[in-house]
């Protein structure tokens, strides 16, 4: 009777305790369902915890960016451990990228305007002076001889046009002298009524004599007073053509020469070049006629100036240069041949890389003498050659702004030798986006690149900050600086498909 007592008692219980535990359960989850909202009140009070759901991270490797993986692993090709990167939305394109703009700030990212004005490219070179060549002068023996008397007798002599410089015996000189003896002679014994014909003859005579002793060298005093005193002279002097320097002394007294030997070399160096250097990349910007500003290390903080008159056609295949030639005056004598320069163009540039100088549009110009520009069509003051326009030397006059050219800054683009990647800011997006955009570009002028194609006035690119944009799409490995097309992770080890 006790034993089944207790078994009653246990039974009710347990009993007892299951309809407990089924009360306690329907309670919470009644009080559950009137604390929690419904998924449809989730998503209408927390719309951003859905779009944070729509985003997905990736896992990537760090030193292979193109792997990108759904879920933390090994990189198939070196077997790193995958690091995060950062989640992406769907209506980001192939080839932009969104940041924070806390990020921003931390990438110091910078930007500018795309647009269209005149800037100027400074081509700077270096070189040294040299001797102007179409004053340069040989004095030279005009019959055989010895040298009995050399008047400058060292090289750095300042000579006047006209002074004398050699002494010289010629023994032709003294058979030219009776032939013109011995035909004044002739015309002296004609008498008059004679044949005319022979009169004629004898005149025709004495003249060629006396134009073969200055072809000699004579003057026409020292054979005027040959003919009247009617003694031959056994000496010659020489005299100099121009005034100068005396740069190379080639002789020395007693020393015997043939005809055309040069005795001196005379130089005017109130007349200089400045041969310049100027690389094949800055050949757009350089023209005929442009003047040059240059310096030197004798004065210091003195600028000097000149006119481009000669510009190489040949271009030097080892240094990859082309010669220029400036004409620079130097008459108060302070710049002397070999001394080195830095020297610097300006050229403003318009639409299509043209070159401005309004000052030398529709003008003209000699070829040989950048110095000479007229208003109008003549010849040369100096060599007496035809005028050319400048326009047909590469000179453009813009006068309205629309012949601006569109420009961006030289920090810009990267360029990979092929390509020029330019970054551009996305406009009206909620975050700082930027797409990467491949540009033709022009020749650089200064600070700026000209752009041909692939940007728009008014758009924002982006001057610092653009190489880290370029590594973040990297990571995502989508299309970059280096990599054009972007590579997609592989979905397994590398030679499998799954």
């Amino acid at each position: 009777m006790e034993s089944s007592g207790k078994k009653l008692w246990f039974r009710s219980t347990a009993a007892k305790i299951a309809l407990i535990a089924i009360i306690a359960f329907v309670a919470g989850y009644f009080f559950k369902s009137l604390l929690q909202p419904s998924a449809a009140d989730a998503e209408h009070k927390h719309p951003r915890r859905e779009v944070a759901q729509q985003k997905q991270t990736w896992w990537t490797c760090s030193m292979h960016p193109q792997i990108r993986q759904p879920k933390p692993g090994k990189c198939p090709i070196c077997f790193m451990d995958l690091i995060p990167v950062s989640t992406t939305d769907a209506d980001v394109g192939e080839r932009q990228i969104s940041f924070s703009k806390a990020a921003i700030k931390l990438m110091e990212v910078e930007t500018t305007l795309v647009e269209r004005k005149f800037v100027t490219a400074e081509i700077r070179m270096i070189g040294k002076i040299d001797y102007d060549e179409t004053r340069v002068k040989h004095i030279t023996a005009w019959v055989p001889g010895r040298i009995d008397r050399l008047y400058v007798d060292f090289t750095g002599i300042t000579v006047s046009k006209g002074d004398h410089m050699v002494y010289l015996y010629s023994p032709e000189l003294l058979s030219a002298q009776a032939e013109l003896l011995q035909a004044a002679k002739a015309v002296a014994n004609f008498k008059a009524g004679g044949s005319e014909l022979i009169r004629r003859s004898i005149l025709a005579t004495l003249e060629a004599a006396r134009g073969k002793l200055r072809l000699l060298g004579l003057t026409k005093e020292q054979i005027e007073e040959i003919e009247k005193t009617a003694r031959p002279v056994d000496h010659l002097t020489i005299y100099a053509p121009m005034g100068g320097i005396v740069i190379h002394k080639n002789a020395t007294e007693g020393m015997y020469v043939e005809t055309g030997t040069a005795i001196y070399t005379v130089a005017d160096l109130a007349h200089l070049w400045v041969k310049l250097d100027a690389y094949e990349s800055d050949l757009p910007w350089i023209r005929y006629g442009q003047e040059v500003e240059f310096t030197t290390e004798a004065y210091p903080g003195e600028v000097f100036k000149g006119r481009i008159s000669f510009i190489d056609p040949v271009l030097n295949a080892k240094t990859r240069t082309v010669k220029l030639r400036v004409n620079v005056d130097n008459r108060d004598g302070k710049l002397k041949p070999e001394m080195f320069v830095r020297a610097i163009v300006r050229s403003k540039v318009a639409t299509g890389g043209r070159v401005m100088a309004p000052e030398m549009a529709g003008k003209w110009i000699c070829p040989m003498h950048p110095a000479i520009v007229k208003t109008e069509a003549g010849s040369c003051d100096i060599c007496g050659m035809d005028l050319v326009t400048t326009e047909s030397l590469g000179y453009v006059k813009v006068d309205t702004p629309n012949e601006a050219p569109l420009v961006i800054p030289a920090s810009v683009p990267l360029i990979t030798g092929t390509r020029a990647v330019v970054y551009v800011q996305v406009p009206k997006t909620e975050a700082p986006t930027y797409e990467g955009r491949e540009v033709v570009l022009g020749p650089r002028a200064g600070d700026y690149y000209i752009v041909k194609s692939g940007l728009a006035e008014g758009e924002i690119v982006v001057t610092n900050g653009n190489f880290k944009i370029d590594s973040a799409l990297q990571i995502q490995a989508k299309p970059s600086m280096m990599n054009p097309q972007g590579e997609k992770a592989p979905t397994g080890h590398p030679g499998h498909s799954h």
